[in-house]
């Protein structure tokens, strides 16, 4: 795989990682950059096509927060008032937040029934606690969705003090307002059922729209991935006068420009294409230079791969050098994988918000943990600490 170089660093302090038009001391996401002294993991090659995953060090303790709360919650003295439980969507990703923060997963029995329908018991006393629930509503939707409701309404039961649902992919996220007559916005009705059920919070991972925040009637905490991708890319050896950032839509050009300010402040390029139906992309022309450079294609998840690709494919055309493809959701409804590994990526960079089943690796493929972030999060919510202060 060909290498990319960013230029050696003007200082090595965490404040400059994220600073405009500057880059930090290349780090990994599961290093934990933000804090003044990182925390190291080690990396696995990719084998057999597998993607290339943090494995964490068991031999560190995360030391990221400095506070005394943390501090009994690593050696396990005190602070039972916090609860961390898994559904059964990505039971890999609570645990790694668990890890991080210090703290085990809380015991919690779900089933599911004959008929298909969801049980959920509690197996440990949550009265007065300030609860977090790790459910992402990804594939199968429905189901993880009722789950993530069901442990809601249990834990409401229990007395639990405060229930924060933490939804790394949150579903129903595009249908978001009404594009043709006698549509519903089911991303307003998902709300409402969170809501209802009993959560006092949201924390969610890069929303497809802004907007969706307001469709709550609770506090939500808006997580942006961006810094773990961001991370990684600056491990990569690419000169910074080589790169472009590639919105594959309109829609996207606010995130991609963003993005490209965080990445010294490289140039932008859009694809212009026209939607023809649901899942179904025209690549129509691209606005701005790409010829020669390395492109970063820049989206909040990749589902069927199809805008992605067909965009990818008229950056070659258009002689860009290299085309990464960066996104935060992995959907990968088919036929992504046919498309992403068909040879227009040099590299597929995704985050585990989403799990990747086995069959769907593929050597292209790259995973970061947003462990560490969300875990620095949900100390910081329990802490009433800032959250934006992060991403600053």
């Amino acid at each position: 795989m060909a290498s990319l170089v960013l230029p050696a660093p003007k200082s090595s302090s965490a404040a400059s990682l994220f600073s405009r038009g500057s880059f930090a001391r290349p780090s990994f996401i599961h290093e934990r950059s933000f804090a003044s002294k990182a925390v190291k993991c080690e990396l696995t090659e990719p084998v057999n096509g597998k993607p290339c995953v943090p494995v964490l060090n068991d031999q560190i303790l995360p030391k990221y927060l400095q506070s005394k709360r943390l501090e009994n919650a690593v050696n396990k003295n005190g602070n039972n008032r916090i609860k961390i439980f898994s559904g059964t969507a990505n039971s890999a990703l609570s645990q790694e937040i668990a890890w991080y923060m210090g703290l085990n997963l809380g015991k919690i029995h779900i089933k599911r029934f004959a008929d298909g329908e969801i049980y959920v018991q509690l197996q440990e006393s949550v009265r007065g606690c300030d609860v977090y629930l790790v459910q992402p509503t990804c594939p199968p939707a429905n189901e993880n969705l009722m789950e993530l409701l069901v442990m809601i309404d249990a834990c409401r039961r229990a007395s639990a003090k405060n229930i924060t649902a933490v939804i790394p992919y949150f579903g129903y996220a595009r249908a978001d307002r009404k594009t043709q007559g006698r549509e519903s916005i089911a991303a307003k009705l998902v709300a409402n059922l969170i809501t209802e059920s009993g959560a006092d919070r949201v924390l969610a991972c890069d929303l497809h729209s802004g907007q969706s925040m307001g469709y709550f009637d609770i506090p939500v905490d808006h997580v942006y991935c961006q810094p773990v991708i961001l991370d990684y890319l600056a491990s990569k050896k690419i000169c910074s006068n080589d790169l472009v950032v590639v919105s594959p839509d309109v829609g996207g050009v606010a995130r991609a420009r963003a993005f490209a300010k965080k990445l010294s402040d490289a140039p932008l390029a859009i694809v212009d294409k026209r939607r023809q139906g649901h899942n179904v992309a025209e690549v129509m022309n691209l606005i701005g230079d790409v010829k020669g450079k390395v492109a970063v294609m820049v989206d909040d998840m990749i589902d069927t791969a199809g805008t992605i690709a067909k965009g990818a494919a008229l950056l070659h055309e258009e002689g860009a050098r290299e085309v990464y493809a960066c996104s935060t959701h992995a959907v990968f409804s088919p036929p992504a994988i046919e498309r992403l590994s068909s040879g227009l990526f040099q590299e597929v960079i995704i985050t585990n918000t989403i799990p990747v089943m086995e069959k769907n690796y593929f050597p292209q493929l790259t995973v970061l943990s947003v462990a560490n972030l969300l875990g620095e999060t949900i100390w910081r919510v329990h802490d009433d600490c800032s959250v934006s202060s992060i991403f600053q």
